[in-house]
């Protein structure tokens, strides 16, 4: 039999085996249990973090003919057709190859009619964004009101251009790019499997440089094994990778602590000697220097996924404003590698501007000692904001248009919109609104439709981002309700629905467009005229 590559062979085939994405997994598992299946599902994230599958999952849930605790049991016929390829149901497209709007409109000639083995017919379409204007509009219609016996799974790495029209048909899910430690773990549990030897420094090198893509993560634990001879080590993944062990980092950013230009150029001369990729040192550099903040805010914090022994004695030596300096440099120095006559120069530089302005701190490194002698023994203190300036709201129920005219408080929309929010955490705040808001706790109302939203991560990202807002501690709590106002959500929808509206009637009214109607017997199609984009 031929080999199959890891992140074939491991690919998940239920909900329980999926990585990093139990906020979709859940929310997907509580509707099939409930059977209120969505029409349109639209999964969208970064490269290989598991959108294709967990399409391919809930269509296989959905036609199962025994589902297991939500999950497709794997042994039924229609799981096995799934798994053997042979599944008539499951229209499969990749929108990057059948982009035109005569091959969209032949794949929905077949959506009326009812399926061959499952229950439902399903239109499964990777990177949807790829898809032309005109095939979105041929698309919009069946979208919009499809047969009972259709679903369409939609995937995508760009969200950002697909229509409004199409987004708000479909029921959407961000998934997240997994972290190190998940992606490290994974690898731990498939080598265990395999029965392959590794060293677990080895792994965390290569889930770092997969970048929160487990499909890349296990391409590079593919490319480690046979780079290793059937063994995943760690000086053979240094090697693969271009990377430097860890010392040659800590002994260059200890000469920088000291001041030591002298030492520092030394330090690097001898790292060049080993052919390293310099921008993955600078990473490095990022790395500590994160960790060494860190430290400083939290004395006693102990980061296990951390090898670096020299964190502590670097926090001691560096004040907190030397460390962003530092940080922001490097941050800015990634940029100018390539542009630097070659790496080694252009990483040189980098350190030496860290040197060049910093500061001279004496005084406040002193200061900072007194600190730190002080902050060993107790907690940091965070002071609450002045009771001179305190929210103009009380706690009661907060009508959003009247407070913005006495400019009591800003719009829940606008706090949203200055928050900054991303992923589920945006669309958990843009789905509530403001029910009331005081000195201490920020009271918000969530449809009970939008459930799946409520999940413990998305809460804490919004309370973190609620706190830097209001610049002081504020508890968030949410309800479940019937909510009379729109939400931020409901009003981009509707802004997005008017300015097309607008756009429709401004070509409908153009004298040209009128002209050319009366003499021309020309007609404006329906679907082809679009807001200019702002």
């Amino acid at each position: 039999m031929a080999y199959q590559v890891l992140a074939r062979k491991w690919r998940p085939q239920n909900f329980t085996q999926l990585v990093g994405q139990e906020h979709v997994s859940q929310s997907l598992s509580h509707a099939l249990q409930h059977n209120r299946l969505h029409h349109a599902y639209l999964f969208t994230g970064t490269r290989g973090v598991g959108k294709t599958t967990v399409a391919r999952i809930l269509a296989k849930a959905m036609n199962c003919e025994n589902l297991t605790d939500s999950n497709p049991c794997g042994k039924c016929n229609i799981c096995m057709a799934f798994d053997e390829g042979r599944f008539l149901d499951l229209i499969e497209v990749d929108a990057a190859s059948r982009s035109k709007v005569e091959e969209t409109r032949d794949l929905l000639d077949n959506a009326q009619y009812a399926p061959n083995q499952g229950q439902y017919k399903i239109y499964l379409i990777d990177e949807v964004h790829m898809l032309s204007g005109h095939s979105f509009n041929a698309l919009l219609k069946t979208l919009e009101e499809p047969p009972p016996h259709v679903k369409f799974l939609l995937a995508t790495t760009d969200p950002q251009k697909i229509p409004v029209t199409v987004l708000s048909r479909c029921l959407q899910f961000n998934l997240k790019r997994l972290l190190p430690e998940q992606i490290s773990t994974q690898m731990c549990f498939i080598l265990a499997q395999e029965k392959i030897k590794f060293d677990t420094g080895a792994l965390k090198l290569l889930s770092r440089a997969a970048d929160g893509s487990l499909r890349d993560g296990l391409s590079l634990l593919d490319q480690a094994i046979s780079f290793g001879n059937g063994e995943v080590a760690l000086e053979t993944v240094t090697t693969m990778l271009g990377t430097v062990a860890q010392q040659p980092v800590d002994d260059i950013l200890l000469a920088l602590a000291n001041n030591n230009a002298v030492e520092l150029l030394q330090k690097i001369a001898d790292v060049s000697q080993l052919t390293p990729d310099f921008s993955a040192i600078l990473q490095q550099v990022l790395a500590v220097l994160h960790r060494v903040t860190i430290t400083q805010m939290i004395p006693g914090f102990v980061d296990n996924d951390c090898a670096s022994d020299i964190i502590p004695k670097l926090a001691q030596l560096l004040i907190t404003e030397d460390v962003q300096l530092f940080y922001q440099i490097a941050l800015q120095g990634q940029g100018d590698l390539d542009l630097a006559p070659d790496p080694r120069s252009g990483f040189e530089m980098v350190m030496l501007r860290m040197l060049t302005f910093r500061p001279d701190n004496s005084a406040a490194s002193d200061q900072k000692q007194k600190v730190n002698v002080a902050g060993q023994n107790q907690a940091r203190v965070i002071k609450p904001a002045p009771e001179a300036t305190p929210l103009a709201v009380k706690e009661r129920p907060v009508d959003e248009s009247a407070a913005e005219q006495k400019g009591e408080v800003k719009s829940w929309s606008e706090m949203v919109a200055k928050m900054k929010l991303r992923g589920f955490a945006l669309q958990l705040a843009s789905n509530c609104v403001l029910k009331g808001l005081d000195d201490k706790v920020c009271n918000l109302l969530l449809d009970s439709g939008y459930a799946e939203l409520k999940t413990p991560r998305a809460e804490e990202k919004l309370q973190t981002a609620l706190q830097q807002y209001c610049s002081h501690p504020v508890k968030l709590t949410i309800e479940f309700g019937e909510i009379q106002g729109e939400t931020p959500a409901k009003k981009i929808i509707q802004k997005g629905e008017q300015r097309q509206q607008d756009a429709v009637d401004s070509i409908n009214t153009d004298e040209n467009v009128q002209a050319l109607k009366d003499h021309f017997d020309a007609r404006v199609m329906p679907g082809t005229t679009e807001p200019l984009s702002r």
